[in-house]
């Protein structure tokens, strides 16, 4: 199965070599998910981390009144886990599906530690991925909790920009915190301001 996104990663991400994907490739797990099927499902122990080849994956949970909470979108080139699941061995409390038919790659721990045994680099990358990924946590707890409705849009619209097309609008209110009808007024609004998003 092809992988070129993910070897594109490896290589301009990761620090290796094609020689060192070359050696690697039989440790690569790929798999195919037809769209709504589960990578993790609540009460699971996460086990990988999931990089996207190809379609679209969500990760999110459900409130106490059945309500999905999503906490991220994965297209092509991101990686989406539990991190708390998988690294402490929990059950988690989230759910990872795909919402189009999706080709990820499947990273477990002996995975990364054959990469890195490959190429030191890799490590400094994975601890850089984690890096990032909690700077962007704080980044949107703080817009949660204190931006308004319109400069959540802004900044969902920056770090999602080839989104806007692939995913209903109830969706992307879930992940801003807003009904969706105050994303329409939303984007009513920037709209009457000439501001297009895609």
């Amino acid at each position: 199965m092809a992988f070129y996104n993910f070897k594109k990663h490896l290589i301009e991400k990761g620090g290796l070599s094609e020689e060192d994907v070359t050696f690697i490739i039989p440790y690569i797990k790929t798999k195919t998910v037809s769209k709504n099927e589960f990578l993790l499902k609540q009460g699971d122990v996460c086990s990988h981390y999931f990089f996207v080849e190809q379609g679209l994956l969500r990760f999110y949970n459900l409130n106490e009144d059945g309500k999905e909470n999503v906490l991220q979108f994965a297209t092509e080139n991101w990686i989406v886990s539990d991190r708390g699941s998988l690294y402490f061995q929990e059950p988690s409390t989230y759910y990872i599906d795909a919402f189009e038919d999706s080709i990820v790659i499947m990273m477990d721990e002996n995975f990364v530690d054959q990469v890195s045994q490959t190429n030191p680099n890799y490590r400094k990358h994975t601890e850089r991925l984690l890096q990032n990924h909690i700077r962007h946590l704080y980044k949107r707890i703080s817009l949660l909790l204190g931006a308004s409705a319109k400069t959540r849009y802004l900044e969902f619209v920056k770090m999602y920009p080839d989104i806007m097309l692939r995913v209903p609008q109830w969706m992307i209110a879930s992940y801003l915190g807003i009904t969706p009808e105050s994303l329409s007024r939303v984007r009513k609004a920037l709209a009457d301001d000439n501001f297009r998003p895609y």
